[in-house]
């Protein structure tokens, strides 16, 4: 059966300099393959787009192997089932899994998730309830271990994990709660929708007069999800005992040459020894096995309407590299999601 369809794949042609380009990538067809025993076929039909994507097309040594010359782009999908010799899977099931930037996927039932429709859509289980919103919880809750009283600042606070960070924040008791973001629609949908305290629009004022305006007594958590001067500038406001929670650096995915040349270098780092502060990464890798911990309170407080989120989705496989760039350009507001 799966043998009469044909799959469409992104493959990595070469590695990007700077921003990816078209010609990084090659468009390539070829027939679905048959379904083996214990292996589902699923049918893709969105693609996730996740700032992370641009580091796994680096070669340089990073927290997971980088994608290989040649092979499909490394994405995490939803999709239907098409066929399935798995036991745990049937005909029609919805799923979600690390499949790739590809239409079809013959892959191991093991490597899948179902998920239920009726809750929410099919979208939201590679946003709120997929890995952005794992990502936020976890990155708040146990990186961050944001409590009662504490002032909080996110950057990328209209994205996908950043508006999610704020509001698990409020949902905790954090007393002040400020996102960054880039225009003026952007920030009043921090505030008026997600329901941060204040917006600091990074390209409308001087980041760190505003970031000590809004927080004058300093700051207890940071998420990050930007680095560079609004690193800076988060460094220079802490409070003692603060935590600062290094989630990604998309102002610096895109800079060719090696940091310290080209990149930024934090300059206020020493405000984590004069505060007796921490600054640690992490990723949601870590964290697979605890999903369920997360879960129920995610899906949870977004039935409930607690949580706010909002899927950026846009239409076309051929697409892809553009839409992809819109991740380092600041055009996407929310969780980009690419429609197959």
């Amino acid at each position: 059966m799966s043998t009469d369809i044909e799959n469409r794949q992104f493959r990595l042609a070469r590695r990007p300099s700077g921003l990816p380009e078209r010609e990084d990538f090659d468009l390539t067809t070829e027939a679905v393959g048959p379904v083996g025993e214990g292996e589902v076929h699923v049918r893709i039909d969105y693609i996730s787009l996740d700032p992370a994507m641009r580091g796994w097309m680096s070669s340089g040594k990073s927290y997971i192997e980088p994608v290989g010359i040649g092979e499909v782009m490394r994405a995490f999908t939803a999709g239907t089932v098409v066929e399935s010799r798995h036991d745990d899977f049937a005909e029609g099931d919805h799923v979600t899994g690390l499949l790739g930037a590809q239409t079809h996927a013959v892959v191991s039932g093991d490597q899948l998730n179902k998920v239920d429709t009726s809750i929410v859509d099919l979208p939201v289980y590679i946003g709120a309830l997929g890995m952005p919103g794992m990502t936020a919880y976890f990155g708040t809750l146990d990186v961050g271990e944001v409590s009662e009283g504490d002032v909080v600042l996110v950057s990328a606070a209209s994205g996908a994990v950043g508006s999610l960070v704020g509001q698990i924040a409020k949902q905790q008791g954090a007393s002040r709660v400020i996102g960054i973001a880039g225009g003026p629609e952007k920030c009043r949908y921090v505030v008026d929708e997600l329901g941060f305290d204040a917006a600091i629009d990074y390209k409308a004022e001087e980041i760190n007069d505003a970031v000590r305006r809004e927080c004058p007594d300093g700051i207890d958590m940071f998420f990050d999800n930007v680095g560079g001067e609004i690193l800076d500038a988060a460094l220079a406001n802490l409070r003692v005992h603060a935590r600062v929670v290094i989630c990604g650096a998309i102002s610096q995915y895109n800079v060719t040459g090696h940091v310290g040349d080209t990149g930024y270098a934090p300059k206020n780092y020493l405000s984590l020894l004069v505060n007796r502060a921490r600054m640690e990464g992490f990723i949601i890798l870590d964290y697979i096995d605890r999903y369920h911990e997360a879960y129920p309170s995610m899906a949870e407080w977004i039935a409930s309407g607690k949580l706010s989120h909002k899927e950026d989705i846009e239409t076309g496989f051929d697409r892809f590299v553009e839409v992809l760039r819109m991740l380092y350009t600041g055009e996407n507001f929310g969780k980009l999601v690419l429609k197959v």
